[in-house]
């Protein structure tokens, strides 16, 4: 659900920057009033987890469309809301700048459909509720398939009401929206079954790391999580670097609506302003376009679906550089977050003094 530019218009595009950035800002400073170093090695693998998972879409039986995960549901339970929402706007900001997946405009839509509605919504509205003290696998799942449906919806009824903020005649509301809600209600089904078995593998083998998001407090391991991080990061290598060839060639969830309602899987992006030179500056960082290499991208372009599974070194290389990059980004937010909070503690105890 990665909104192309030319499905917004500049004002509803730097609206939305605007409010997700803030959103990053609110939550580095609730982090850095609360920050607990052992968070950093886990927001940063579980970054690059997502990043690799969402590289993998699966296919929606009966529609021709497909979908992939958000991980902004997974991110929000086992990190809780505030490192989380950082954590997948990372992952997003990665998936933009240096993978062309999203536009630079729309960065801010695709941040804020698919990271506050999961963590500031659906997190502490629907699946903390649902679990309370109760934290059994069956309980999680349910809790896990509902929070997530919901989430999505409200990103996928987002994608829709930004679109009609920015004037796409193209897109009638009602008609994109009975497009865009039923394909993503099947897309979650699938996200929370996945959300859920993620979930109980943590819960089982770390539960005290569900433990410490669920209440906001700082995580009191009993033991070392190195091997739970280690197997997560091994999980995402192979995930980007093999798993991503066996993706369903079919459009995704919003590819799938466009093209129901306007008979093609992408709308034109205009000749002139703001969005063009986002689109070249696009060009210039993106180091591998559409998570191949550059001169291949060019050469397949509009060929997609010409075979599956797709392995490839362009692939492998994506999902292995873009988690890897995704892993020292929110490392060095985590380490930022942590030192201002030490100078901040230092100021602190010299005014008491």
């Amino acid at each position: 659900m990665h909104m192309s530019d030319a499905l917004l218009s500049p004002s509803v595009g730097t609206a939305f920057w605007a409010g997700s950035m803030g959103a990053v800002a609110y939550c580095a400073k609730r982090l850095r009033q609360n920050m607990d170093e052992k968070l950093i090695p886990l927001m940063g693998i579980l970054g690059a987890f997502i990043f690799a998972a969402q590289m993998i879409n699966f296919t929606i039986p009966g529609t021709g469309s497909s979908g992939h995960i958000g991980g902004g549901m997974i991110l929000a339970i086992l990190l809780g809301p505030y490192a989380g929402f950082i954590t997948i706007a990372s992952v997003l900001l990665v998936q933009s700048l240096f993978f062309a997946d999203g536009g630079i405009l729309a960065l801010g839509c695709n941040i804020w459909n698919l990271g506050v509605f999961p963590a500031f919504i659906a997190y502490p509205y629907i699946f903390k509720p649902l679990v309370r003290n109760r934290r059994t696998p069956g309980r999680i799942t349910v809790a896990s398939v509902v929070s997530v449906v919901a989430a999505l919806q409200m990103g996928a009824l987002g994608v829709v009401i930004e679109t009609l903020l920015s004037g796409k005649t193209e897109l009638p509301f009602g008609t994109f929206s009975a497009m865009m809600l039923p394909i993503h209600l099947a897309i979650g089904l699938v996200e929370g079954f996945i959300t859920a078995g993620l979930v109980n593998y943590v819960g089982n083998a770390r539960p005290e790391i569900i433990e410490s998001a669920f209440n906001s407090r700082p995580v009191a391991y009993t033991a070392s999580i190195k091997g739970l991080l280690l197997t997560l990061g091994l999980v995402a290598l192979i995930t980007g670097g093999v798993f991503s060839w066996f993706a369903s060639t079919h459009p995704d969830g919003l590819e799938w609506s466009l093209e129901k309602v306007y008979g093609k899987t992408e709308l034109p992006a205009p000749e002139r302003g703001l969005i063009p030179l986002l689109g070249r500056i696009q060009e210039k960082t993106a180091i591998l376009p559409d998570y191949d290499f550059r001169s291949r991208s060019e050469t397949t372009e509009g060929k997609t679906g010409d075979r599956w599974p797709a392995p490839g070194t362009g692939t492998s290389a994506s999902g292995i550089i873009g988690s890897m990059i995704v892993m020292g980004m929110v490392f060095l937010i985590g380490f930022g977050i942590r030192s201002a909070k030490k100078i901040r503690d230092r100021k602190e105890f010299k005014s008491r003094v």
